[in-house]
């Protein structure tokens, strides 16, 4: 029999490496709690639980078998006295308190008027009580049933139903978890739901937690791991370099929006504002923000190049905010692709804050423009705006984009990716936006301040393109 004089001793040795099978912290509370009450209760309780002992034989058996033998013996004889939402609940407050709190008590406690714990029959007229948080999920069942309308649903998530279940369906094998003994699993539609609705509305976590009926920390570990799925599944079938047959239609589709030939892209970059970073703070501080706000502010950078339709077919993420567009630029795999050869006869747009290159078409940005490079300047700009209105769309659907993000900044770029991924599978499924969401972007551009590495080959194909787009439009006009 274990006595209080006993507890540190047994502690101690499991500590040691021994062939026993020494029992765990909680695996001792059980056991402890089940001698002592042995030893201070009286009556038909004391009998029970010693017919309990000579039922099964101690010695030839493990403690891992006695407590699956005693766990056997306490099992709640209605399934109805236990939910299995409980479990469930009582997991991710696990991940809130960094510790379980189960406490044993014959009789009934204050906090049980309160909801403030869950109680099973143990077969002895005993009521072991686990103290839990009890959450609502009804916000969440209701949106993930067939009496939520299709309008409704969007408003949360950005999306339809029938876009949603197409990425539950495709983040199924990587998403879903499965049952244990301590609680069900939580079902793969919701694990998506808690992080796309997160990206979409950039709420707090204490709201999602609210909504979901799940841990803070829960809500949050979710995020990260669905924008990881999304990452891993996603990203390769809905992010990807276009092979030649697609390039050939790009070129043709923005030719005919400009009259410019062979443009397979126009780039823009924007910021991301973050919380000043413990390290390096310099090389995150956003001077235009900064003289916006009035205060100092950090940021982080998203480059992208689109397509004709506003996919992201490139795009470059965790740059401090500090760089310019050329320096972030350069350090890009649309870089390494140019330098590899794969731009040949092509064109990207970009805007004044990128130099002419022999394959990156810029405005001209000197005073007293020829009519040439107005019209020039205009058909770059019908080319860039088609960039800028894709990240007017990217922010606008998923408001976590808007506001100083709180997420660490190593795990930013991942929850960035995921974001630009569900961006494109919205505009592939014709996935509307309401207005009341656009966003109007600002001090994202910055002036280049020199014209380094310019060439004489960039500039001659410039103005040829200027004098072929003027001649162009002077005799469409006649």
């Amino acid at each position: 029999m274990l006595s209080h004089q006993n507890r540190p001793s047994l502690l101690r040795n499991t500590m040691e490496t021994t062939s026993t099978p020494f029992l765990n912290l909680e695996e001792y509370s059980s056991v402890y709690s089940f001698f002592q009450e042995l030893e201070t209760d009286h009556g038909e309780a004391s009998v029970s639980k010693r017919r309990m002992l000579d039922e099964f034989d101690v010695e030839n058996k493990s403690m891992n078998e006695f407590l699956e033998f005693f766990d056997e013996k306490n099992a709640p004889t209605s399934q109805t006295e236990i939910p299995s939402f409980d479990f469930e609940t009582r997991a991710s407050e696990m991940a809130d308190w960094d510790h379980v709190r189960v406490r044993k008590a014959r009789t009934p406690s204050p906090a049980a008027s309160h909801g403030g714990e869950t109680a099973a029959d143990d077969g002895g007229g005993q009521r072991r009580r686990l103290w839990v948080k009890e959450r609502s999920k009804g916000w969440w069942r209701y949106h993930n049933s067939d009496e939520c309308p299709d309008n409704e649903f969007r408003k949360a998530f950005r999306m339809s139903k029938a876009t949603f279940n197409m990425i539950c369906d495709e983040l199924d094998s990587v998403v879903m978890k499965k049952n244990t003994m301590l609680r069900m699993a939580i079902p793969v539609r919701q694990r998506v739901a808690v992080c796309i609705y997160r990206l979409a509305t950039g709420d707090p976590l204490r709201t999602v937690s609210s909504l979901f009926g799940l841990g803070i920390s829960t809500c949050h570990k979710l995020v990260l791991e669905v924008c990881a799925a999304i990452r891993t599944v996603l990203m390769p079938k809905y992010l990807q370099w276009p092979n030649q047959e697609r390039l050939q239609e790009i070129k043709t589709t923005f030719g005919s929006i400009s009259g410019i030939p062979d443009v397979i892209g126009s780039i823009y970059t924007t910021h991301i504002s973050i919380i000043a970073p413990k390290t390096n703070q310099e090389a995150y501080y956003n001077r235009k923000h900064t003289e916006r706000n009035q205060k100092p502010s950090y940021s982080t950078t998203v480059q992208g190049l689109v397509d004709p339709r506003g996919l992201f077919t490139d795009i470059c993420i965790g740059y401090p905010g500090s760089m310019s567009d050329e320096q972030i630029f350069e350090k890009s795999a649309l870089s390494r692709r140019s330098t590899l050869g794969m731009l040949e006869n092509s064109w990207v747009v970009g805007n004044s804050g990128y130099s002419l290159k022999d394959w990156i078409l810029v405005p001209y940005t000197q005073q007293n423009l020829t009519w040439g490079q107005h019209v020039f300047n205009q058909k770059v700009n019908e080319l860039q705006m088609i960039a800028k209105d894709a990240f007017m769309r990217l922010k606008g659907r998923w408001g976590c984009l808007q506001k100083r993000t709180e997420v660490k900044l190593q795990e930013l770029p991942m929850v960035l990716g995921a974001c630009c991924v569900l961006h494109n599978i919205c505009e592939t499924y014709n996935e509307e936006m309401d207005e009341d969401l656009r966003f109007d972007l600002y001090d994202d551009s910055m002036e280049l301040k020199d014209g380094r590495g310019i060439s004489v080959n960039a500039l001659q194909a410039r103005d040829s393109i200027a004098h072929s787009l003027l001649h162009f439009n002077f005799n469409r006009g006649t």
